[in-house]
């Protein structure tokens, strides 16, 4: 492990198991359920956001734990609900779906904090997802 003064470099990768029947697609959002097994975040309340998906993995014949996926954390640009606006910067928003997120909190789980939004997308910053959810 490499460290520089008091800080851990190299921890934005993480290789989570995969919950069994579960697919999930490269550049999409993954999430950790409460059994701790990862699959494709989606607006739910109680998953742990946990980044984006480096590699496909197709886990829809295996068992929980069967396979692992690569997920990287860090700042990614998502596609917008139409609800977050310019105004919206430095506040948390929340998963839509896994390419997807929202402003509205409800029924959901945090995806990170807005840093720019543009006719691209929202620049998320979600190195602080899932922390303590």
């Amino acid at each position: 492990m490499d460290r520089t003064g008091n800080e851990r470099t190299g921890n934005r990768m993480l290789n989570i198991p995969v919950k069994g029947g579960a697919e999930l697609a490269e550049a999409t959002m993954a999430a950790i359920n409460g059994d701790g097994y990862a699959a494709p975040a989606s607006a739910s309340a109680g998953l742990r956001v946990a980044g984006c998906v480096q590699r496909y993995c197709d886990n829809r014949n295996g068992a929980d734990g069967e396979q692992v996926v690569s997920v990287k954390r860090g700042t990614f640009v998502w596609g917008n609900d139409g609800t977050i606006k310019e105004t919206d910067i430095l506040k948390p928003c929340y998963v839509k779906d896994e390419r997807t997120v929202t402003i509205t909190a409800e029924g959901s789980s945090m995806a990170g904090i807005i840093l720019e939004v543009a006719d691209d997308g929202v620049t998320v910053d979600m190195t602080q997802a899932g922390a303590g959810e």
